[in-house]
């Protein structure tokens, strides 16, 4: 306190009003010793449930999917663990050989040329694609689908309001869910700087009209943004191959597990564009030969944040890089290769179509709501038992089961409507269960 020339601690607090001050002393409880504490944290938890508890069918932005044990077990290392933020290039070479590997393996499962070395999340890495698409084209305006997460919305809107660029929704076939090409074509003009779809959707079906959605953004001089699941990639055509400029996405279910709604973890990749490489935000990781007898070394190629050039100049600001998740998900890739991930797709699509199969057997249940074909997430309508969704799901937690997210006030034109998920982990007892249970309940409305 000499040092900085103050005589007590209340000085330290001298800006804040007198009126704000506690005027007595806090009700807490007496110390208690670390066994004390241990016993009481354990009882507190013990309330919880988990998906180890109990089988879970909820999914919508992020996913039960299993994460081997060695992903663990290497990122708790504390070689990587200790510099999860490489500023110094010299002593964190192995970090930055694991965030190239990891780009490298982004550009190889979406078919792009160039990726950074992750976002925050999907909703921020959409944030980021439409304000660089807006740099890139000059423009104000992008056209979103109407079925998109709300959340990834609402983060959009956040990031696209200070930037004076106007968000516009398409509309979809109420039949399909497809993204209506005519509102699209009367929606579209000189203005729009980008047309973002996701596939899978949202609601967990296939956008099988990317392609054409591509060519009409392009001949409107646009920029094409795809928003993907990375699971689903080792089964469907990667954006780069059908005319995406940038490429976006949720790398959680690459071995992150779900940890009360994060850390998760945004995937950004595009094209090898000079224009759009310096605007990408975040950090690109690169691979060179040292001046000393040409030995391989990793450095941070670029580097657009505000903490490193002019804040006006700044791409992004982002600043606690992912960089441990991106490490997680670069050793689960490499865990299972290219064969393992289109197992895993291929798994977890026929798992799903198994749960939609058995559900559209319940008398007075519609699995799924669109007549398109679907990954690992699909709707389940329950107008004609005449049962609301929220009611459905209380009487599933009173069996021991998790069910879908209630979308009915999302899109209340699906009437009562939840958005269950299927993925790898799930038995075919569980699935079973579920369809049975479900039969139970609307059996006893």
């Amino acid at each position: 306190m000499s040092e900085i020339g103050v005589k007590s601690i209340e000085e330290l607090y001298a800006d804040i009003p007198e009126k704000y001050f506690l005027k007595r002393s806090l009700n807490l409880p007496n110390a208690l010793s670390e066994f004390e504490v241990k016993k009481h944290i354990e009882a507190l938890l013990s309330k919880n449930k988990t998906c180890a508890d109990m089988p879970i069918f909820l999914g919508a932005g992020c996913w039960p999917h299993y994460v081997p044990a060695v992903v663990k077990e290497i990122v708790q290392r504390s070689e990587f663990l200790t510099s999860y933020t490489p500023y110094q290039a010299e002593i964190s070479q192995g970090m930055l050989q694991a965030l190239f590997e990891y780009q490298s393996m982004i550009c190889e499962l979406t078919a792009m040329e160039v990726a950074n070395c992750s976002m925050y999340d999907w909703a921020s890495a959409l944030g980021e694609a439409v304000r660089m698409a807006s740099r890139v084209t000059k423009r104000n305006e992008v056209l979103i689908p109407k079925i998109i997460h709300p959340e990834r919305k609402a983060t959009l809107q956040v990031y696209a309001e200070p930037a004076e660029i106007n968000v516009k929704e398409v509309a979809y076939n109420r039949e399909t869910g497809q993204l209506s090409l005519k509102d699209l074509e009367g929606k579209i003009s000189e203005k729009t700087a980008a047309v973002y779809i996701e596939n899978p959707s949202y609601l967990g079906f296939i956008e099988t009209q990317a392609e054409e959605i591509g060519e009409i953004a392009h001949a409107h001089g646009a920029l094409f943004i795809v928003g993907v699941d990375p699971t689903s990639l080792g089964i469907l055509k990667p954006p780069g191959e059908y005319g995406a400029d940038i490429v976006i996405g949720e790398a959680q279910p690459l071995g992150n597990p779900m940890n009360f709604g994060g850390p998760l973890l945004g995937i950004f990749a595009c094209r090898d564009d000079q224009n759009m490489v310096r605007q990408m935000p975040g950090r690109i990781i690169g691979l060179t030969t040292t001046v000393d007898g040409g030995k391989q070394g990793f450095c941070m190629a670029l580097q657009t944040r505000e903490q490193h050039i002019r804040r006006e100049k700044a791409t992004s600001n982002i600043c606690s890089n992912e960089a441990l998740c991106a490490v997680a998900s670069t050793v689960y890739m490499a865990l299972l290769g290219s064969k393992g991930l289109r197992e895993l797709g291929e798994t977890i699509m026929y798992k799903a179509n198994y749960a939609m199969h058995l559900l559209s057997k319940i008398d007075g249940v519609k699995a799924p709501v669109f007549k398109s074909p679907h990954f690992k997430e699909f709707t389940v309508n329950f107008d004609g038992a005449g049962l609301k969704v929220v009611n459905i799901h209380e009487a599933l937690l009173q069996r021991g089961i998790h069910g879908g997210k209630d979308v009915s006030k999302e899109f209340p034109e699906l009437g009562e409507t939840a958005l269950y998920c299927v993925t790898e982990i799930h038995s075919k007892r569980e699935i079973e269960l579920l369809a049975k249970t479900l039969e139970e309940i609307v059996a006893e409305r």
